[in-house]
């Protein structure tokens, strides 16, 4: 498996495919980096010579494109955020709810994990 910028790229698929591997590079930003680094999009990544990895890189790092860590970073700073104004949104995501208006009464199963069953007390 090739390497770049840290992350591991397989080497069957075309490099326009294994770019999105990396967190923060879709579908058409690896096409966009391709065209600046001036690399054919459908060679294989296994194919690729250092001198090519490297001008993708390049474009990579040169670009206004935030990647991997940093990005992660960034979004955690916006979600501490939002929790530490107190917003709606921030609320929501203390709690673990859904954060844009879903419907909560009977689905949200993937925010709000298993179905707890509350029993009733009798006497």
């Amino acid at each position: 498996m090739a390497r770049l910028l840290g992350v591991e790229i397989p080497n069957e698929k075309r490099i326009e495919a294994a770019l999105p591997y990396i967190y923060g590079i879709g579908r058409k930003t690896a096409a966009k980096i391709l065209e600046e680094a001036g690399v054919d999009k459908d060679i294989r990544t296994g194919e690729l010579n250092d001198e090519q990895l490297g001008k993708i890189a390049g474009a990579i790092t040169g670009g206004s494109v935030m990647i991997e860590g940093d990005l992660r970073r960034e979004i955690q700073g916006h979600l501490k955020r939002l929790t530490s104004i107190n917003c709606y949104r921030g609320y929501r995501h203390r709690r673990g709810l859904p954060v844009r208006g879903q419907r909560t009464s009977t689905n949200a199963r993937t925010r709000k994990g298993r179905k707890k069953t509350v029993g009733v007390i009798r006497k």
